[in-house]
């Protein structure tokens, strides 16, 4: 997934679904590796819709010692987190029906936005989305299985 995003130092990003926060903390070690100045770290928003995960992956991201780098927040992530953006890159953790318009909307101009789009319990297709001009391009990456995308541009609960 980190390869897919074509993660680069200095990219901030959205993550929707933090889970844990395991993989925050992989984006986080290539957007701001702890051997480069902070002054060119990247930094990572991840979004967790269950309160009690996001608050296990903030315990995680503190014991890891990765505070600096990542910042869990607790909300819908279908709606995307508007206050920091645009973004580098969007990375989403769960399968919807379609992309979140809501996460284009916030993506940087020659951004990457990766999203599993499908059934809530099936066969589901990791979509790559450039945004270019103003247009967005996709490309189909393969089959892939996630948990549902749950939201208001998502399924319901």
């Amino acid at each position: 997934m980190d390869e897919a995003l074509e993660l680069e130092i200095g990219h901030k990003v959205l993550e929707v679904g933090g889970g844990s926060g395991w993989h925050s903390a992989t984006i986080a070690e290539i957007v701001a590796p702890s051997d480069a100045p902070k002054e060119k770290w990247g930094h990572v928003y991840s979004i967790e819709r269950i309160p009690q995960l996001a608050a296990f992956a903030n315990a995680n991201i503190e014991k890891a010692g990765y505070k600096e780098r990542i910042t869990v927040i607790h909300s819908d992530g279908t709606l995307g987190y508007p206050e920091k953006a645009p973004y580098d890159r969007v990375f989403v953790a769960a399968a919807g029906p379609k992309v979140p318009e809501p996460l284009v909307d916030q993506l940087k101009e020659d951004g990457v936005l990766l999203a599993p789009v499908g059934g809530a319990q099936f066969y589901q297709t990791l979509i790559r989305v450039r945004k270019h001009k103003g247009q967005t391009i996709q490309e189909n990456l393969g089959g892939v299985a996630f948990v549902p995308l749950i939201g208001k541009h998502g399924f319901d609960q």
